[in-house]
């Protein structure tokens, strides 16, 4: 039995739009699934019927059409003729209709469309003949356009340059403006120029014109935009794509005609209200393209009163029924308003933590759903910092449609953007408008700006999505990516690689760099977090922005719901205030190396070369217990972790090599031998390791230098004794990394017991302090249930449990072949920033069933960078991890994000589609 006969037995590959419902997305698509259920709801929908994911699917699988595909088209076409009293291709009554793509989850302007499907010769004469020749070789220039380019790939810049020629002729400024001879000129030359370029002709016959559109959306599936969109996102490869075929309604059909696209709220601030822009005469790719600076929806209401009250009814159900933002695409035909598209609307950051708080305090989802329809990502944007008032005014001005700040070089194209990005270097993408082929530059810059397109533009969908800062309809920038400059006002010209800054509130460009400071986001979480600040809901009140509200009161629920606690890894006071600052419950993390770098490190130097090796000694414990000591009373009453001495010996020696030189040096100029560098020379020959990171370190050099280990843990336990007898309550734990072997612990354990007790004895006093291993290795995860017999604690260190599982060193695979492999799709995402679940998360899974079935009660940490990665702490959550430490700046995004996993395991509240 082939696929489609599998298929075909179980559902039809086209559906009417009553026939589904909301619950059909993976079937219908996310647009068809919308289409079935306004109608179901009553709204003004064109009618139309949608071809299924489950043909697209049997399709790519084939390489071909499925069997009985067409003959369910043409009934359903057939239907569709006799409701709408129509035809496809009769010039009398002729019937056009839209085809367009509609996956489960929304990838704006990532896959083809294809609108006018009908019109040929006869039918554009027949129309003409009417007195509607502007609509009727208007929509034919549009259809050879999409069909031109989607279907027979024509590069779409050569439909562009006609179109450009075209207005210069007619000395217009806009397409709109075109007369009937220049439209039907521009028509006749795209027709041309797509026998030119393919041998091929725009096809007459209708039927034949809807069945190669609806295979080319099936095609754009695959194409590379929609897949490296999927990988960003992380939308699943085999879901296919939904066709809808759908009755076209005209915009562009002259008087009280028109196409927008609004939302139910602000897409941008969460602020109330409908939201939108408005094109008159105009079909509805006008609108997102940005060929046409479009108006505000204040606009439709001036001109049409009766069709906006009409619209914003809609809006309103809408937003009742899916109880969330609604991002809606409408045309108004000669008076008469249709509803053409729903779909949960993208937004901003900000915008989704303050509609989320507001839909709670209006009463149509509670916190618990509210937590769940935001997430770490966006936390994180809101954190990023902003630019500080300054004086220089801006070099332009357009519409703030994607908040943040950024600063950058200026580049023209997407390839420069993703090639200057690829060697470390700030971009900004500067564009006429955007389309689904910048995606990757999109994706690659710092903020994109455009001299045309509105708030809903495909730069400011996009951009939104991304969390990438934008600035649409600069209309005093004028953009030439052919000579790679943009020129401002008419006269100040910027080439590629001038810096620009960039202000995504306020829609602001300035030439050079701005100063940049911390977001109000960020400030109002430090203040409600701090020890000595009062509680969180005076905080809120406190709080005029309306974001940081939103943020801190879903992060209250967050703290109040989460069973992971949120650690920081931090040495330094300073990091361990901005730790408690911003809410977490301990340090996870204390790197005792960073006491002995920079001109200390000459101290490990002399231990291990026994130069003055006791001398080195007490300094090194000197200092531990001034540090310990003021790190401890910072995070008194919280835990703190002490990793003791981690990096490879090659950090803590002189390098070998100038070593050598200086000797070679001495020698060939015949001075006497120095008896301290030969000796010094020597030892570091003899510790010299071939591979480092894999030599001579952690629990390995404890265990053969020991003296160094027990100064540090004999000043931890002097600082916890002496604090003590202040009767301040500090609660140190000590971590020994790189453990591979059980015999490893224990030995290192007995020592460090021994002087533990030492301290203890000379106060006669109790020092508890646990002792954990850090599970960084492979072998250590494999062994977890004999380590967890002799440690109270693991804390998994997954930056090293990643290199060692992979076999990459994280510095020299990130420049050299990661982001490779990610273009190539050989990994989805750099294991270094999301876990790798498959195999590092396996390693994970399997220490944590084996150190509970040993020791229930053990307590597991993870203290890696994938600690703050919104998307690993899923995965931490599932397993068990009791507790996550990351760098300060990132607690609050694993705070929220751990409280919104608690949510989400306790119940089974849907997310937004906020992709």
């Amino acid at each position: 039995m082939t696929a489609s006969e599998t298929t075909t037995a179980h559902r039809p590959f086209v559906l009417e739009f009553h026939e589904g419902d909301r619950t059909m997305a993976e079937l219908l698509g996310g647009k068809g699934a919308g289409l079935a259920e306004m109608t179901r709801l009553g709204l003004p929908v064109p009618p139309g019927f949608i071809i299924t994911t489950d043909a697209c699917r049997a399709f790519l699988a084939a390489g071909g059409d499925p069997e009985g595909l067409w003959d369910q088209v043409d009934a359903a076409l057939a239907d569709l003729e006799q409701r709408s009293g129509l035809t496809l291709g009769d010039p009398e009554r002729p019937l056009l209709v839209s085809v367009r793509s509609g996956a489960k989850f929304s990838m704006p302007g990532m896959m083809e469309t294809v609108l006018n499907i009908g019109l040929n010769d006869d039918v554009v004469a027949a129309l003409a003949e009417r007195g509607e020749a502007h609509f009727a070789w208007d929509s034919y220039r549009r259809l050879g356009q999409m069909y031109g380019r989607t279907v027979l790939g024509v590069e779409g810049s050569r439909f562009d340059d006609l179109l450009t020629r075209a207005r210069a002729d007619a000395g217009v400024a806009t397409d709109a403006e075109l007369d009937v001879a220049h439209l039907q000129r521009l028509a006749n030359d795209f027709r041309a120029m797509i026998v030119e370029e393919t041998g091929q002709e725009l096809p007459q016959d209708a039927r034949v014109q809807l069945r190669e559109a609806v295979r080319a959306v099936f095609r754009s599936w695959n194409g590379e935009r929609a897949r490296l969109y999927r990988a960003h996102e992380g939308i699943p490869d085999d879901l296919g794509t939904a066709v809808n075929v759908v009755q076209m309604v005209f915009g562009n059909r002259g008087e009280r005609s028109g196409s927008g696209v609004c939302f139910t709220r602000n897409p941008v601030t969460g602020e109330a209200g409908a939201f939108g822009d408005y094109l008159p005469d105009a079909q509805g790719e006008d609108v997102v393209s940005g060929v046409r600076s479009p108006m505000d929806l204040s606009e439709l209401h001036r001109r049409d009163p009766e069709i906006h009250a009409e619209l914003s009814r809609h809006l309103e159900a809408l937003e009742r029924h899916y109880r969330d933002l609604c991002d809606v695409e409408f045309t108004v035909e000669r008076g008469r308003l249709w509803i053409l598209q729903t779909r949960l609307g993208k937004r901003s950051p900000a915008a989704a933590f303050r509609i989320a708080a507001e839909l709670t305090d209006e009463g149509v989802i509670d916190l618990d759903e509210a937590l769940t329809r935001v997430n770490g990502h966006q936390l994180t944007t809101l954190l990023h910092p902003s630019f500080g008032v300054g004086e220089a005014a801006p070099l332009a001005t357009g519409l703030a449609a994607s908040p943040g700040a950024a600063v950058g070089q200026l580049v023209f194209d997407a390839a420069t953007a993703m090639e200057w990005a690829a060697l470390g270097r700030d971009v900004v993408l500067a564009r006429p408008e955007t389309s689904p082929d910048d995606f990757g530059g999109m994706l690659a810059a710092k903020a994109i700006i455009t001299s045309r397109g509105g708030l809903t533009s495909h730069a400011a969908v996009v951009a939104r999505g991304l969390g990438k800062t934008a600035v649409t309809g600069v209309e005093s920038m004028a953009v030439d990516p052919a000579a790679r400059v943009a020129t401002f006002n008419g006269d100040h010209v910027l080439g590629e690689g001038a810096v620009v800054s960039v202000d995504g509130g306020s829609g602001e460009l300035f030439e050079g760099s701005r100063e940049i400071q911390a977001s109000v986001v960020a400030t109002a979480i430090e203040q409600a977090s701090t020890p000595d600040s009062s509680d969180s809901s005076d905080m809120l009140s406190r709080t005029n922005d309306a974001t940081a509200r939103a943020v801190l009161r879903l992060l209250e629920h967050a703290d109040k719901n989460r069973t992971m606690g949120v650690r920081a890894n931090a040495e330094t006071p300073e990091e361990a205030r901005a730790a408690r600052r911003y809410g977490a419950d301990g340090i996870g993390l204390c790197r005792t190396e960073h006491m002995l770098m920079g001109p200390r490190r000459q101290l490990v130097e002399r231990v291990v070369t026994d130069e003055d090796a006791a001398g080195a000694l007490a300094e090194i414990e000197a200092t531990a217990l001034d540090e310990f000591t003021t790190l401890l009373t910072v995070m008194e009453g919280l835990p703190v972790v002490v990793r003791l001495l981690d990096p490879p010996l090659h950090e803590f020696l002189p390098n070998l090599v100038d070593l050598s030189v200086e000797a070679a040096v001495a020698a060939a100029m015949g001075e006497d031998a120095d008896p301290v560098a030969e000796k010094r020379l020597a030892a570091v020959r003899r510790l010299h390791e071939a591979n480092p990171m894999l030599g001579l370190r952690g629990v390995r050099l404890l265990l053969v230098h020991p003296e160094v280990a027990e100064v540090q843990v004999r000043a931890l336990a002097e600082a916890v004794a002496r604090l003590a007898e202040q009767g301040r309550d500090v609660r140190p734990e000590v971590m020994l990394p790189l453990v591979a072997e059980v015999a490893e612990l224990t030995k290192a354990r007995e020592r460090l017991e021994t002087v533990i007790a030492g301290v203890a004895a000379k106060h006669g006093r109790d020092v508890e302090i646990p002792v954990g291993v850090m599970i960084e290795l492979p072998r250590a995860a494999l062994t977890a249930g004999d380590l967890a017999a002799h440690a109270d604690f693991f804390s998994f260190g997954t930056n090293d449990l990643t290199q060692t599982t992979w076999g990459i060193s994280r510095d020299d695979a990130e420049a050299s072949f990661l982001a490779l492999y990610r273009e190539q799709g050989i990994v989805a995402s750099d294991p270094f920033e999301t876990l790798d679940e498959v195999g590092v998360g396996a390693l994970v899974r399997e220490a944590v069933e084996q150190g509970r079935r040993t020791r229930p009660d053990l307590e597991l940490g993870v203290c890696g960078e994938h600690a703050g990665d919104p998307t690993s702490i899923g995965f931490f959550a599932r397993v068990g991890i009791d507790y996550l430490s990351c760098s300060p700046p990132r607690v609050p995004v694993a705070r929220l994000e751990a409280g919104r996993q608690a949510v989400l395991t306790a119940g089974s509240h849907a997310t937004s589609d906020t992709r």
